[in-house]
């Protein structure tokens, strides 16, 4: 059902952008980066957080790594990251297809200012095996997304999704 709302979101929205599927994996940066054939910074990773009561989606570079002290100072909480059913029941979209189109429910979309370092980014498009290439202003545009600054990013590796420097492990998925 994901692939399929996302690609009932771009014939109603942008007729010409098309959804482009991968016979391997893409359900991390690294496997992304290699399916679509762009370094893992242009994977445009979708991030499904919890700050207080409100869901938001934060939509960032790959190679970007969530700055809770900005994330915090900007929403007014702490973000935590949704568990996997979580995502999957608040998004219609498994993990590693997260992607700010086709939404089970509406919810705020964030772009990061990391995004802005290129012309083209590759973002998930409902499933393990499926994205679009599209500019990251025209992303924000069908999503009514607002332009944020919380992110560091890291432009030499893969840098994980989500960490804090008092917290544990960080997300390397991509959304």
């Amino acid at each position: 059902m994901s692939l399929e709302s996302v690609r009932a979101f771009f014939a109603e929205k942008a007729p010409e952008i098309s959804v482009i599927e991968s016979a391997v994996s893409s359900a991390t940066v690294v496997l992304a980066a290699e399916a679509y054939g762009v370094e893992p910074a242009r994977i445009a990773k979708t991030l499904s957080l919890r700050i207080g009561e409100r869901v938001v989606l934060i939509v960032a570079a790959g190679t970007s790594r969530m700055d809770n002290k900005k994330v915090k100072a900007l929403f007014g909480g702490k973000p935590k990251m949704l568990g996997l059913d979580e995502v999957a029941e608040i998004t219609g979209h498994e993990v590693g297809g997260v992607c700010p189109f086709g939404l089970k429910t509406p919810l705020p979309v964030y772009c990061d200012v990391s995004l802005r370092a290129f012309d083209v980014v590759v973002p998930a498009a409902g499933s393990t095996h499926s994205a679009v290439k599209i500019t990251p202003a025209r992303m924000a545009e069908l999503t009514s997304a607002e332009w944020v600054d919380v992110c560091e990013h890291r432009p030499e590796r893969e840098a994980p999704a989500y960490s804090s420097s008092s917290e544990g492990e960080g997300c390397t998925g991509r959304g």
